[in-house]
């Protein structure tokens, strides 16, 4: 039986604290926070989103995109499915999102407690890490209030977003001494700052598709709802955009996303404004535009396209018209800033992948060292992706633990 000491009690830490204890070890959960899985309450705007009935490579973003298949294998997948059913978690599945029938994320956070709790796993609270050391094939690990000699070391701390719930980046201070080289963390799924403000647009919600270029390159595509704020832009298609964005701002790239106000048009929208306006000759520019968008985006488009709110859309000339109808259709924003960690739901970047042994979690610079959840440089939208890479990381690091399952 080997001594187990997780660094954080978060929803990766708490699942490698399940199954590591099932492999009959002593395992202790070091958390800093009064009480563990703090941050799990507040995903999916109080719901947990906890998994996902549909999962490709292509929903994550890392630097070693040809290991992310090996950690989201159709096995390990459904083994998280399995595990949160025989903890009595009873799924509702709404646009292909899990989460618990109850609509509410304490569910997930007490079955994952009650079974930690049931298996004998030692939760010490309040406990802040100030340093590890390793002694031959040992570890110490030292608190503010105790010392901890220990066989094996699974890091779980969390990342830099979120930092009220404790995850200020310390687990990335101890990587450090450990000599690992990490790609720079940065804020993910977070709201973009553009270039242009538009004060009047401040409030507007808007279905579109959205299309990312980078320095005049096609990157990516999403379609959902748009929050249209005094900075710039935010709504969960953003945040699906903004860990590319995020990237690819620190190295210097020109980032423009162009907005589909009316996606619901998928012919060409000349034709179909011409044919708009005749049903309705009578309505000026404002009205018009207002039997389809809210009236303050409406607004913004008009006046970016140098036009009137009382002119008529069939007296303008074929320019102007070409000029309003480019602005519904793929109006342009660049991107210059995101906002903090502080609003960020994730970190993109991390430790590589590249650096452990995918299989296990296990370091392959340091043996008995283990890093898990958003510690991790595979970084996913939206969706239950990032849970899903903490339910499967703390699986595979628990599960590497010890001898035989009970």
């Amino acid at each position: 039986m080997d001594r187990i000491v997780i660094i954080g009690g978060g929803a990766s830490g708490i699942v490698a604290s399940i199954f590591a204890k099932r492999k009959h070890n002593q395992v202790i959960v070091l958390e800093r926070n009064s009480a563990p899985l703090k941050k799990i309450l507040m995903t999916g705007n109080g719901r947990c989103n906890y998994l996902n009935e549909c999962y490709h490579e292509d929903f994550y973003t890392s630097e070693d995109s040809d290991l992310i298949s090996s950690i989201l294998r159709s096995e390990h997948i459904q083994s998280v499915k399995d595990f949160f059913e025989r903890l009595g978690v009873v799924p509702k599945i709404k646009n292909g999102y899990y989460y618990p029938f109850s609509s509410q994320a304490v569910t997930i956070k007490n079955v994952l407690l009650n079974e930690a709790k049931r298996l004998g796993v030692e939760i010490h609270l309040s406990s802040l890490v100030t340093n590890i050391e390793k002694n031959g094939s040992h570890f110490l690990v030292t608190c503010e209030d105790e010392e901890i000699q220990c066989d094996k070391v699974i890091m779980a701390t969390g990342s830099s977003a979120y930092p009220k719930t404790g995850s200020d980046g310390m687990g990335y201070s101890f990587l450090k001494q450990f000599h690992f080289s990490l790609i720079e963390p940065l804020p993910g799924l977070v709201p973009l700052f553009a270039k242009k403000k538009y004060p009047k647009w401040d409030g507007v919600r808007s279905d579109v598709a959205i299309e990312l270029f980078e320095d005049g390159e096609f990157m990516a595509r999403e379609e959902g709802e748009i929050q249209c704020t005094s900075y710039g832009v935010s709504g969960i298609c953003i945040f699906n955009l903004s860990n590319r964005i995020s990237r690819g701002l620190s190295l210097g790239k020109k980032e423009e996303i162009h907005i589909h106000f009316a996606p619901f048009i998928q012919t060409l929208i000349t034709p179909w404004m011409n044919d708009y306006a005749k049903k309705c000759p009578h309505k000026t520019l404002e009205e018009l535009l207002g039997g389809f968008l809210n009236e303050k985006l409406a607004s913004v488009l008009i006046e970016e396209s140098n036009l009137s709110p009382t002119d008529f859309y069939l007296e303008l000339s074929n320019e102007q018209k070409l000029r309003l109808c480019k602005n519904i259709r793929s109006f342009s924003l660049e991107i210059v800033g995101t906002k903090g960690f502080d609003s960020s739901q994730i970190c993109i970047g991390g430790v590589r992948l590249k650096d452990l042994d995918v299989h296990t979690m296990e370091s392959k610079k340091v043996k008995g060292l283990y890093v898990v959840g958003e510690l991790l440089d595979m970084n996913g939208q939206c969706g239950g992706y990032n849970l899903t890479t903490c339910w499967i990381s703390g699986m595979l690091a628990g599960s590497s633990c010890g001898g035989k399952d009970d």
